[in-house]
């Protein structure tokens, strides 16, 4: 994409997480290094094994919400349990995050049929407190693409291209034609997506590398891209800028 500068990255983790490697501090120091303007520090929900407990949610009170002029978001990834669209977040652990992503991982995803996978999912996007949904094209769940991005529209929840799951180490080989697939689908009904870099450590703020090929490829609409417009994202998701 050409001229293309993010200064959003909303999906990332610090060592809290239990399988990351930066703190809080040291991932706001760098964003604020690369010109990030809004950086979202979304933990893993209670389901990933060795993520951080309750109490830490709770406590992210006394976290300033800007470090080194950054704006920071403090919230979740929170873990989409089934094909039922169950979550492991009770209403009050809800509410004691700023940002509220919700994504499969395969650790504690109980799979149905395409058809139930999407209806599942489809709940998850209705629900008004849900931000983003992450890498729903990693292959970890059997989507339709087309139903997910009419739904998610007209919710205004965004689907994250996460540029964390198209990474070859990774050998989620069906991740590239299924991230196509999407781009495509929200190119078809004019949706705006976020990319996530989902990074777990400092340095991969902000990385869309394994991603930008793949806007090129489906000649995506740079002005659908959400990551370097902070105020037009901001709005979208109602959150206060």
């Amino acid at each position: 994409m050409k001229d293309f500068k993010p200064t959003v990255d909303l999906h990332t983790h610090t060592i809290v997480s239990g399988h990351a490697y930066s703190s809080l501090q040291e991932m706001a120091r760098a964003a604020a290094d690369m010109g990030i303007e809004i950086l979202g520090v979304t933990e893993h929900g209670p389901a990933i094994p060795g993520t951080c407990g309750r109490l830490y949610f709770k406590n992210m009170i006394v976290i300033p919400r800007e470090m080194y002029g950054v704006k920071l978001l403090l919230g979740a990834e929170l873990n989409i349990l089934n094909y039922k669209g169950e979550l492991d977040a009770d209403d009050a652990l809800m509410d004691m995050l700023d940002l509220r992503i919700a994504g499969i991982h395969s650790v504690c995803w109980e799979s149905g049929t395409r058809n139930q996978n999407t209806e599942g999912v489809a709940r998850v996007i209705n629900d008004p407190r849900i931000h983003i949904i992450s890498h729903p094209a990693d292959g970890s769940a059997d989507l339709d693409f087309g139903e997910l991005v009419k739904v998610a529209k007209n919710a205004h929840t965004l689907l994250e291209i996460n540029s964390h799951s198209l990474n070859p180490a990774r050998h989620k080989t069906i991740a590239r034609p299924n991230n196509i697939e999407l781009l495509r689908q929200c190119k078809k009904h004019d949706m705006p997506v976020i990319l996530g870099s989902d990074a777990h450590i400092s340095f991969q703020i902000a990385d869309y590398s394994n991603v930008l090929p793949l806007l090129d490829e489906t000649d995506f609409p740079q002005e659908l891209v959400l990551n370097d417009k902070p105020v037009q994202l901001m709005e979208y998701l109602g959150l206060k800028v």
